[in-house]
């Protein structure tokens, strides 16, 4: 078994009318119903839409690293 881990990096856009956590949320859990050994993910921009004066809804795009396995 190795000492040593190798990851990819996918990029991801999540949204929600809620929060911007749950924009993370649905984010992750569409990338894991086709990727496994996800171990980590990073915000890197937020964004939203406004609506009336108000938030629309919250847009945030995450990188999500995921373990490569070997054989």
């Amino acid at each position: 078994m190795s000492a040593h881990h190798t990851y990819k990096k996918l990029e991801m856009v999540g949204s929600s009318a809620n929060s911007i956590e749950e924009a993370i949320e649905n984010a992750i859990a569409e990338c894991a119903k086709t990727v496994s050994n996800m171990d980590w993910f990073e915000v890197v921009e937020t964004r939203g839409h406004i609506v009336d004066g108000k938030v629309g809804h919250y847009q945030v795009t995450i990188k999500i690293g995921f373990r490569i396995k070997y054989s």
